[in-house]
C-alpha cells in the first residue's frame, strides 16, 4: 500500500496534488484547518482512500498529535512505502522588516520552517524504525536564492528549508537508509497566495507591479500544471536525486 500524506491540501497547489496522486492510485492522507470535499470524491472515484486531519500548523502540540494517529494509521494499514509532500506556507507578513509584528513573524516561522521540519524528522524516524521506504518533499521557491523586497521572512524560510533538506539528505546517505529527501520549487503559480501579494501596498512590496504583470499577461502556471510535474518526480522514486532542488522550470 502507497500513501502520501499532504499538507495544505484545501487549495492550491496541495489540492492539485492530493487529486493527480490519487488519480495514479496513491492513498492520500491531507492534513490542513479546512477539509477538500473534492478530493474526497476524487478517492471515491478512483478506489482509494483520502483521510483528513484538521491541524493548525503554527501549533508544535498538534502537529505531534496529528502525526501520532498518522502513525497510528500507517501501522494499521501494513503501509509499504509513504510519501510526505510538505507544501503547506504562507507569504505573510509582507513588509519592511523594521515593521514586521513579532508575533507575525513567529506564527510565519512555525509554518513555513518548524512544520515542516518536524513532521520530516518524524516521518524519517517511522520509516526507519518501521523498515518502511520513504520520500519526503518540501515546497520551496525562488525567493530561497535571492533577497526580495518585503520577502524578509518568507526568503528566510524558505532558504532554511533548502539548507535543511540538503542536510538531512547528507544523513540519510551516511547512514545507508535508502530514504530520499528533496525540495521543489514550483515557480509563480496562479494561487490565492499570488492574490495576497497582487493587493499588498507597493510600500510593503516593492515588486507588486511586476506580480500584477504576472497575472495580466498569463504567465502563471496552474496548480495542475506544477503538481503533475512534482507527481512525476515522486512516482519515480529510483531516480530521485537525495538533497536535490527540483525546478519546475526544468520540466515545463
Amino acid at each position: 500500500m502507497h500513501v502520501a500524506i499532504v499538507t495544505g491540501v484545501s487549495r492550491g497547489l496541495g489540492a492539485a496534488t492530493a487529486q493527480l496522486l490519487m488519480e495514479n492510485g496513491t492513498h492520500v492522507i491531507g492534513i490542513s484547518r479546512k477539509t477538500n470535499v473534492k478530493l474526497k470524491e476524487t478517492a471515491h472515484l478512483n478506489h482509494v482512500s483520502f483521510t483528513h486531519f484538521q491541524c493548525d500548523l503554527a501549533d508544535v502540540s498538534a502537529i505531534e498529535e496529528t502525526f501520532t494517529k498518522i502513525s497510528s494509521y500507517l501501522t494499521e494499514h501494513h503501509v509499504q512505502r509513504f510519501d510526505l509532500i510538505n507544501n503547506a506556507g504562507v507569504v505573510e507578513p509582507i513588509h519592511q522588516s523594521m515593521h514586521i509584528d513579532n508575533a507575525d513573524l513567529q506564527n510565519h516561522v512555525m509554518i513555513n520552517t518548524v512544520a515542516p521540519m518536524a513532521l520530516m524528522n518524524m516521518s524519517l524516524k517511522y520509516a526507519t524504525d518501521h523498515d518502511v521506504a520513504f520520500n519526503g518533499v518540501t515546497v520551496t521557491s525562488g525567493a530561497a536564492e535571492r533577497p526580495v523586497y518585503g520577502w524578509s521572512a518568507y526568503c528566510s524560510t524558505k532558504a532554511s528549508m533548502n539548507m535543511y533538506t540538503k542536510t538531512v539528505a547528507l544523513e540519510q546517505e551516511a547512514l545507508g537508509t535508502q530514504h530520499n529527501v528533496f525540495a521543489f520549487s514550483p515557480g509563480i503559480m496562479d494561487t490565492d497566495m499570488q492574490t495576497d501579494i497582487r493587493q499588498t501596498s507597493k510600500a510593503a512590496f516593492i515588486e507588486r507591479d511586476t506580480f500584477r504583470d504576472y497575472k495580466e499577461q498569463g504567465m502563471l502556471r496552474t496548480p495542475k500544471e506544477v503538481a503533475s510535474v512534482l507527481v512525476d518526480i515522486l512516482g519515480d522514486a529510483a531516480r530521485i536525486e537525495n538533497g536535490h532542488i527540483y525546478n519546475v522550470r526544468d520540466y515545463i
